[in-house]
C-alpha cells in the first residue's frame, strides 16, 4: 500500500466543518492528521445537532475520520513549546480561526515558517486575510446570502432561500484540500513551502462561475428560478408524478422530442409554442402545465424506467432514506463504517469520500477520535516524558 500522502504530517487547528472536512480528505489518503482541540470543550461540532454523548455528533463523525486528537490550552506558554515541536515534525498546518487569532497566539505563518521553512500553511476563513471584510465572522448561511447564491435560489412567490445543506462549507473544504495538495506537489518539486489563503466567499463565487461570468460578460441578472434549469428551458424542471416528484432534464432538441413522444404529445410538439426552444421559454408555464398533466398519470418509478429506455435524463426527487438505500451507492466508496456514538460496541455509517481509485484510494485509517484521546501518545512521540505529561495535565496545559 502506498497512499498519496503517506509520510505527510498535518497539524490541524480547525473546527466546525470546512477545515475538518478538508483535512479529512488528506487523512483518507494516508496523511497523519493531528487535530488540536481546546482542552475541556474541543471542536464545537462535537455536540452540534446531536444528543449523542462522548462528543461524537454525526457532524463531527463525518468530518474527522482518520485523525488523532491532542487537547491543548493554546494560551499557555507550555502549549507554545508543544506546538513548535509539532510543527518541526510537520509538513502542513491548517487553521480556520478569524484572521489575526493565530498571530496573537504566536502560531502565524511567518513564525512557524521560521521553524519549518518548507511548511505548507493553509488559512481558511470567511472572507480571507485581505480586503475590508476580512475581520468579519462568517458562517455558511451568511456567505450564501452575501455571495448572491440566495438571490438565484428560491421561487418568486416565496422569495430567496438558502441551500438545505452546508453548501459553502463543504465546497470550501474540497477547495482547501485541493490547494493543500497542489502546494505539497509544488514543495516536492521546489523544496519551498507556501502560505495558502482560502476564503468561503471566494469559493461561493467560484461555485457560481457560470452565472457570475454571464453577468460580467452580458450584464445578465439571474431571476429566482425555483426548480427550473438556469437555461430557463421548461422541459428541464421538477414535475409531479402520481406518487411524488421527478426532475426531468430535457435540453437537447432530440431529448425534448422524445419527451413529448413518450407522453403521447407528438401532435402538440409539432405546434406553437411547443415546437421551438425560444417559444417554449416564452411560454414556460403553458409548457410545464401541459407536461405535468401527463406525468401525473403514472408513479415515479414507472416513468423512470420509460425515461431510461429513451435516454431522457431524469431522476426521482428522493428523500434521504430512499437515497441511502440506492444500490448505486453500495457500489461506491461514499460511506464507511465507524463506531456508533449511541451504542457501545456497535457500528454506524458516515459519509466518507467522493471518489474511488483502482489502487490505494481513500481509506478510513482510524475512527474519529475522542477528545484528547491521543494526547499522551503524541506527546511521547515528541520526546516528552510521562512526568512531563503529568505535569502538563496538572497545569491545565492538556
Amino acid at each position: 500500500m502506498a497512499f498519496a500522502f503517506d509520510g505527510i504530517r498535518v497539524i490541524d487547528f480547525t473546527q466546525v466543518i470546512a477545515g475538518p472536512f478538508a483535512t479529512q480528505q488528506l487523512a483518507s489518503l494516508g496523511a497523519q492528521v493531528i487535530k488540536i482541540e481546546q482542552r475541556g470543550s474541543g471542536d464545537t461540532t462535537r455536540g452540534l445537532m446531536s444528543t449523542a454523548e462522548h462528543g461524537m455528533s454525526p457532524t463531527f463523525l463525518t468530518c474527522n475520520i482518520g485523525k488523532r486528537s491532542l487537547t491543548l490550552n493554546l494560551k499557555s506558554s507550555a502549549a507554545k513549546d508543544i506546538v513548535h515541536r509539532l510543527v518541526k515534525t510537520a509538513d502542513v498546518v491548517v487553521e480556520n480561526f478569524k484572521p489575526g487569532v493565530m498571530a496573537r497566539l504566536g502560531f502565524d505563518y511567518p513564525t512557524l515558517c521560521n521553524l519549518k521553512p518548507d511548511l505548507v500553511y493553509c488559512a481558511i476563513s470567511g472572507y480571507g486575510h485581505s480586503g475590508p471584510k476580512s475581520p468579519l465572522p462568517a458562517f455558511d448561511g451568511a456567505i450564501q446570502a452575501d455571495s448572491g447564491m440566495m438571490s438565484i435560489s428560491g421561487h418568486t412567490e416565496t422569495g430567496p432561500t438558502r441551500a438545505g445543506y452546508f453548501a459553502v462549507d463543504m465546497a470550501t473544504a474540497l477547495h482547501a484540500a485541493f490547494a493543500i495538495s497542489a502546494a505539497l506537489y509544488r514543495c516536492r518539486a521546489t523544496g519551498a513551502g507556501q502560505h495558502i489563503d482560502v476564503a468561503m466567499m471566494d469559493t461561493a463565487i467560484v461555485m457560481q462561475a457560470a452565472q457570475v461570468t454571464a453577468h460580467l460578460v452580458n450584464g445578465v441578472i439571474p431571476d429566482l428560478i425555483g426548480n427550473k434549469s438556469p437555461t430557463k428551458q421548461p422541459t428541464a424542471n421538477v414535475f409531479s408524478c402520481a406518487d411524488g416528484f421527478i426532475q426531468v432534464i430535457a435540453l437537447k432538441e432530440d431529448q425534448v422530442e422524445r419527451l413529448f413522444t413518450l407522453l403521447g404529445l407528438q401532435t402538440v410538439y409539432a405546434q406553437e409554442p411547443f415546437c421551438r426552444s425560444t417559444s417554449r421559454v416564452a411560454n414556460s408555464e403553458q409548457v410545464h402545465s401541459t407536461l405535468n398533466a401527463e406525468l401525473k398519470r403514472k408513479p415515479t418509478n414507472e416513468w423512470l424506467a420509460l425515461f431510461a429506455q429513451r435516454q431522457i435524463p431524469a431522476s426521482a426527487v428522493n428523500d434521504y432514506p430512499t437515497m441511502i438505500s440506492d444500490p448505486q451507492l453500495a457500489a461506491r466508496n461514499v460511506f464507511t463504517d465507524v463506531p456508533s456514538p449511541n451504542e457501545p460496541g456497535a457500528m454506524t455509517r458516515a459519509v466518507f469520500s467522493g471518489h474511488t481509485a483502482d489502487i490505494d484510494g481513500p481509506s478510513p485509517m482510524r475512527p474519529p477520535p475522542g477528545l484528547g484521546q491521543h494526547s499522551e501518545e503524541i506527546l511521547l512521540e515528541l520526546g516528552y516524558s510521562r512526568d512531563d505529561i503529568r505535569a502538563f495535565a496538572d497545569q491545565g496545559v492538556i
